[in-house]
């Protein structure tokens, strides 16, 4: 499993009885996590002396209690990255915190390139953590989500992070209908990335789902990738698209055309009362050396 132990403003501090405890900067919040299914003891103080806690109702979604005064919105910092976060709606703060060690590896990725035109196309970019960090880099970003909040958000976490708003392109749209848009304009991207929600719509009502769609969209994909391409990152924070499966929808899809190799594995977070490391999810990287 791959997991950060590097950051400071975020601490899964611990996790049980399907809910993890977490510190975000100085607040505390409880939230519910499917994964958690063991249930030993809640004996951590902070257990009992959350900032909130999001409580899922039975007939479907949830709300947050409050229990002590919090801001609407504060930030969270990692490395050089900073992010607004917020309690929001089913239980999330806008960001994914186990992904750092994705923005590691991509920054590395471009660094090590020695490039200075890296074109990078992140598609469901959701709150923008992937394409700050590849803008950090001094790549090209092209943020794409059908959501026009979300993309506002990341316009807010780009301008905390101080990166340069001219090389990257915000776009609100469709990602399967803005990919063969850019196949027929000819436009390739040097690195992909992949996040995709396991269900959703588009802004006009096009249905995703993730073990139906992902195969075809990521041979969708492969037809904007360059001649000189560096990476196809793959995340899934879904339980029946394991690792393996998508290593080899990359290894069919890709490998097979270009070479390179797939490396894949579980992504988690360190809990801090145990030693133990959360599963948060898989990634899956084609990379071409």
């Amino acid at each position: 499993m791959r997991y950060t132990t590097d950051w400071e403003d975020y601490e899964l501090i611990d996790c049980t009885c399907g809910e993890k405890l977490e510190r975000w900067t100085r607040e505390i919040l409880i939230r519910p996590d499917p994964q958690v299914i063991w249930k030993s003891e809640k004996e951590h103080r902070l257990w009992f002396q959350p900032s909130a806690k999001y409580n899922r109702s039975r007939s479907g979604g949830g709300k947050w209690s409050v229990f002590k005064r919090m801001p609407d919105s504060w930030q969270v910092r990692y490395k050089d990255l900073t992010f607004n976060i917020k309690t929001m709606g089913f239980k999330h703060t806008g960001l994914f915190p186990e992904q750092a060690v994705n923005w590691d590896y991509t920054r590395k990725l471009i660094k090590d390139s020695g490039r200075d035109d890296v074109k990078v196309l992140n598609l469901f970019a959701y709150t923008g953590g992937a394409t700050v960090a590849c803008l950090k880099e001094g790549a090209q970003v092209v943020h794409v989500d059908a959501s026009k909040g979300m993309v506002s958000w990341a316009k807010e976490n780009a301008k905390l992070s101080g990166v340069e708003e001219e090389k990257v392109r915000w776009i609100v749209d469709d990602c399967m209908k803005f990919v063969q848009r850019e196949i027929r304009r000819g436009n390739k991207y040097d690195i992909i990335i992949l996040d995709p929600p396991s269900y959703g719509r588009g802004p006009k009502g096009e249905i995703w789902h993730l073990e139906d769609s992902i195969y075809d969209f990521v041979k969708l994909v492969v037809k904007v990738l360059s001649d000189n391409p560096i990476m196809v990152l793959l995340n899934s924070y879904t339980t029946g698209l394991s690792a393996s499966v998508m290593k080899y929808i990359l290894d069919d899809v890709i490998t097979n055309e270009k070479g390179g190799k797939v490396e894949a594995d579980e992504i988690g977070l360190p809990v801090t009362n145990n030693g133990q490391v959360l599963p948060c999810g898989s990634s899956a990287i084609w990379t071409k050396d």
